[in-house]
């Protein structure tokens, strides 16, 4: 039986369909959970999916297959390799000071906030908790205007209660909870992956849908290690660069 089911897709004719095709069915092979099957769709079904020709779909999944991120076998069916897994993240370690000054130059409109269900993805970064508040901010370039990412915060309840959620629109939330509401913050742990912008994400940044995006996910925790926030930045790729010095000792 096929169980595997990518999510819908909204594809932009400007681009080779095949080519978004293979790297949407990319992403969501080495975003699934380790216990899901490994046999995908047939060709047909996932072209009827996509709203592609079979022949279309073929091409994608070829592209998969010369990767090693699939095995194809006559009268059995396409299955994703075991092996294939997403890369290990880098690990860095820096100062809270460093990732403000990294927000600073930026405006930002919060577009929404209020308390909203635990992000199935972070259920388990806030333990027993069936709400947190959420905040969705548009940043953009102080000097040109131009919007360079939007950002979405989920944070604990009884921190949320002390933010003024004007405070967002000129501090970058970092600063709000050390200095605005006084936590003490003990570390962040930062992930940044490369994306595809989603229909939301092309609209609000203003680029193309599909293209390039850097998606990054803050963990705050404070001096108990308790999360106080989980950030999900979608940041444009022509807007954003990522700089690391490591020193030698």
């Amino acid at each position: 039986m096929t169980v595997f089911a990518p999510d819908s897709v909204v594809l932009n004719r400007k681009l080779p369909l095949w080519y978004q095709v293979s790297q949407s069915l990319r992403a969501s092979i080495l975003g699934r959970d380790p216990d899901a099957p490994l046999r995908l769709p047939t060709e047909e079904r996932l072209a009827t999916h996509y709203g592609v020709s079979v022949l279309t779909m073929r091409q994608a999944l070829k592209e998969l297959e010369d990767e090693g991120l699939i095995s194809r076998h006559r009268r059995r069916g396409t299955f994703i390799e075991p092996a294939a897994q997403p890369g290990s993240p880098v690990r860095l370690l820096g100062s809270v000071d460093a990732i403000v000054a990294q927000q600073s130059g930026m405006t930002a409109r919060l577009l929404a906030h209020g308390p909203g269900p635990v992000p199935a993805v972070f259920a388990g970064h806030f333990p027993g908790l069936a709400e947190v508040a959420t905040y969705h901010r548009l940043r953009s370039d102080e000097s040109t205007g131009e919007p360079t990412n939007h950002a979405r915060n989920y944070v604990r309840p009884d921190v949320a209660r002390r933010i003024d959620p004007a405070d967002l629109e000129r501090r970058p939330m970092t600063k709000v909870l050390r200095d605005g509401v006084g936590v003490a913050i003990s570390r962040i742990t930062d992930t940044v992956q490369a994306r595809l912008a989603d229909p939301e994400t092309a609209g609000l940044l203003n680029v193309p849908l599909l293209s390039p995006i850097l998606h990054y996910t803050g963990i705050t925790y404070d001096e108990q290690g308790e999360v106080l926030d989980v950030a999900v930045i979608h940041y444009r790729g022509d807007r954003f660069s990522f700089t690391v010095t490591l020193d030698a000792d």
